[in-house]
């Protein structure tokens, strides 16, 4: 009978939860409205009412191994506590994967939610020919993984990858986490809302600002569509996350020498506006990535500084930095949070939870 398990990517907007099998056909996926406003123990027993009806759903499809979950912030996987979660206000130092596993009555596997991305694009994705790469996650704030020889690299306590609050602008926007200039005040998008805000509060941005007064929804996807259609300032957005961007990736590229960086979340279907800033920047921040990247067919630079990255292959690493945009997409955290249980799980035996599984 095919194994199977349950995916959780907990987000600052939303909930999203899939079920996937061992060899990564997706079985079942749902999406719902985090409305962290609400409070964390609401949001927990939605989470957990969602995963036991998918599992019920999938009773006759076969056996499940485990259900992993993917949350925002620093995790301390020893305990399973949300120490710090600066998109999850309310959330630090809560025992998130506790208070699911009361409620499911089933073991949970914990896990930073950038991490489990990165795990789901070596799995399936762009980064599945390769055995170390690091992933940038751009939604409502910026996350960031490392996989090396094939398995996640957590740090000292599970702490490691946290690239969106790398310093790139001493002197920019303070962040959420209380630094000034993180990576994530101009890659997220929530930095492309309070950028376009700025340009509307500016004066020059008419079309945006018709946008943000017609439209109570104001979003990184509508900046986005508007930048699609030519209009100036939302592009000049749209660049600065690239520079943004790229002044991280050129850190990264010259401290860890690894042969892929993946750029996925939410935001990542930006890319065709951001990306050729970004790799403009990266040639120009690092020495490392000048002296590695591809180089485009009868040209003299890397491709990437034409803007053609995407074309590049992804499994075309060898000794080149390849810097891609991932392949599954928003899903990869999906995917690698279902994967978890599947590297760690035994056999399940089936009682009165979810599943009741011997600890080891």
């Amino acid at each position: 009978m095919t194994k199977f398990a349950i995916g959780v990517d907990l987000g600052g907007t939303n909930l999203r939860i899939a079920a996937v099998d061992e060899h990564g056909r997706l079985l079942d996926k749902g999406t719902t409205d985090t409305n962290v406003a609400r409070g964390r123990d609401l949001v927990i027993t939605e989470m957990s009412e969602a995963i036991s009806s998918l599992v019920a759903k999938l009773k006759d499809s076969g056996t499940i191994v485990g259900v992993g979950v993917g949350v925002p912030g620093i995790i301390d996987l020893e305990t399973g506590m949300s120490r710090e979660s600066p998109n999850l206000p309310g959330w630090n130092d809560y025992p998130v994967r506790d208070e699911i596993e009361r409620r499911l009555r089933a073991p949970v596997i914990l896990e930073n939610d950038a991490n489990a991305a990165a795990l789901g694009e070596k799995w399936l994705g762009a980064a599945r020919e390769v055995d170390d790469m690091a992933i940038l996650t751009l939604g409502t704030g910026v996350g960031g993984g490392l996989v090396l020889h094939g398995r996640i690299w957590h740090g000292m306590n599970g702490m490691a990858g946290e690239f969106g609050h790398i310093t790139v602008d001493p002197n920019g926007p303070r962040c959420k986490c209380g630094s000034f200039g993180c990576a994530e005040v101009f890659a997220s998008a929530t930095a492309v809302v309070r950028m376009a805000n700025e340009s509307i509060a500016g004066g020059n941005a008419p079309q945006l600002s018709r946008l943000e007064k017609s439209d109570p929804e104001f979003s990184a996807k509508l900046v986005y569509n508007l930048a699609k259609n030519g209009d100036a300032p939302s592009r000049e957005i749209f660049r600065k996350v690239g520079v943004g961007l790229g002044i991280l990736m050129g850190d990264l590229v010259n401290g860890l020498n690894l042969p892929m960086y993946v750029v996925g979340g939410g935001m990542a279907s930006a890319w065709d506006l951001f990306s050729p800033s970004m790799f403009e920047e990266v040639l120009k921040r690092s020495m490392v990535y000048a002296a590695t990247a591809p180089v485009a067919p009868n040209a003299q630079k890397p491709a990437e500084a034409e803007g053609a990255a995407a074309e590049v292959h992804p499994r075309a690493s060898g000794k080149k930095t390849i810097i891609t945009k991932a392949m599954l997409g928003s899903d990869a955290g999906l995917y690698g949070a279902a994967r978890l249980p599947m590297l760690t799980s035994s056999e399940p035996s089936w009682g009165p939870g979810i599943m009741a599984r011997r600890r080891a």
